[in-house]
């Protein structure tokens, strides 16, 4: 057990510094005035995290230490609901509806999406 917590938190680490460090950019890039950074998060680890599922399988989430790192651990650590919620709250907070429709249907829709995309492409359709 202290094995698993050490590793899920080294990878809840990685996983936190990246996404810091691509929100930090998405600001930089595009601005503040909508939580792209959030939205570029949530849907790369959507993907990733498809991806990943595909190529260890539904059996290995409680035997492979690898799996464990990268799903539990860094898109765990990368992606970000509470954040998600919060700036959706902080959109309807500010009268901003249609980007809150907006914000909350993509990360959605998307996000769905995307694992499967990364499911499918990890085993090559």
């Amino acid at each position: 057990m202290i094995k698993s917590l050490l590793i899920v938190g080294t990878g809840s680490f990685i996983g936190g510094a990246m996404r810091y460090l691509l929100s930090t950019l998405m600001k930089s890039v595009c601005g503040q005035g909508f939580p792209w950074g959030t939205l570029m998060v949530n849907l790369l680890g959507c993907f990733l995290f498809g991806m990943l599922f595909a190529v260890f399988g539904k059996s290995s989430a409680t035997d492979n230490m690898l799996y464990l790192l990268l799903t539990t651990g860094v898109c765990g650590g990368f992606t970000t609901f509470s954040t998600f919620a919060n700036e959706s709250v902080q959109m309807l907070q500010q009268g901003n509806t249609w980007g809150f429709v907006g914000y909350v249907a993509t990360s959605v829709v998307a996000g769905l999406a995307l694992i499967a995309l990364g499911y499918g492409v990890a085993r090559g359709w």
